[in-house]
């Protein structure tokens, strides 16, 4: 018995040990002296010294935590959006669309993800800027007297953070409709069941394990995303992401800095805590 475990245990530790090594050295260790340093701040005479006065100076400056709320809000609004776009285009290619061009579809869907963020972005700016392509379109199309700047306002922020996202949503539904069984929805349409109903009463509580899963994803990358709202939102969309980063970079005192990712840190796994129990998901079932 004892070699049986020795078989059984040596491999594993070998298979095991490089990732729990990884973890700590890239993931674990810098929190943590990321940590120690939010508590650390320089006195009169230069020296370093533990005190809270890192998170305090959060609640003494208005724009930092209207900033913050207002990142939570929006972070909120894009994942719904994206929900509302996603489970559509998955309900689509999962139960309406032949099963031949379901996979054709999906990877539709993976192709912009291959190129970086950055290009992205930069392509949605270059159709939307005022001498970009649209209001070239619109323009001569007569349905404009003259080009009109899109970029660099709330709306065209949010939507460049759903377009961003969005794949991280659909992935997760397309996976749990794949398992809803087609009866269903024919027993429901039989039974006298309209497009509502049978959409909140079937089709969401059998998609809610990927629409929390999906759900925490998006949130959690919009939440924490630095390039499209500076770039696409502009000055006008304040972002706590763009506050910690000029507290890094702009100021550098990565105390402040260190301070405000972990506030950022408690904002989002608070709101997931309370997603999870709003839908009475755990969070085992839905990162399977």
């Amino acid at each position: 018995m004892n070699n049986l475990r020795t078989r059984i245990t040596l491999p594993f530790l070998i298979f095991v040990t490089p990732v729990l090594v990884w973890l700590f050295l890239l993931i674990v260790l810098p929190h943590i002296d990321l940590l120690l340093m939010s508590f650390r701040t320089e006195d009169d005479s230069g020296t370093m010294v533990w005190s809270l006065v890192n998170y305090l100076n959060f609640f003494d400056e208005p724009i930092y935590w209207s900033t913050f709320a207002r990142t939570a809000v929006y972070a909120i609004l894009v994942t719904g959006i994206t929900f509302a776009v996603s489970l559509p285009v998955a309900f689509y290619i999962t139960k309406v669309v032949s099963p031949r061009y379901s996979g054709f579809l999906s990877l539709l869907l993976l192709m912009p993800f291959w190129v970086s963020e950055l290009v992205r972005v930069y392509g949605w700016m270059i159709l939307l800027r005022e001498s970009g392509v649209v209001n070239h379109a619109l323009v001569k199309l007569g349905l404009m007297q003259r080009p009109v700047e899109m970029l660099y306002n709330d709306v065209t922020m949010v939507m460049g953070l759903v377009y961003t996202s969005m794949l991280f949503m659909v992935v997760p539904l397309i996976s749990v409709l794949e398992s809803l069984d087609d009866s269903l929805i024919e027993a429901a349409y039989d039974l006298g069941g309209n497009v509502f109903s049978i959409v909140t009463r079937i089709i969401i509580p059998h998609s809610m394990p990927g629409i929390v899963s999906g759900g925490i994803v998006v949130f959690m990358l919009t939440l924490g995303n630095y390039l499209t709202p500076n770039l696409i939102g502009g000055k006008n969309s304040l972002w706590f992401t763009e506050q910690i980063y000029n507290q890094f970079i702009a100021s550098f005192n990565w105390n402040q800095g260190a301070a405000f990712g972990f506030l950022l840190l408690a904002l989002s796994s608070t709101i997931v805590w309370i997603g999870l129990k709003l839908t009475r998901q755990k969070l085992s079932q839905v990162v399977q």
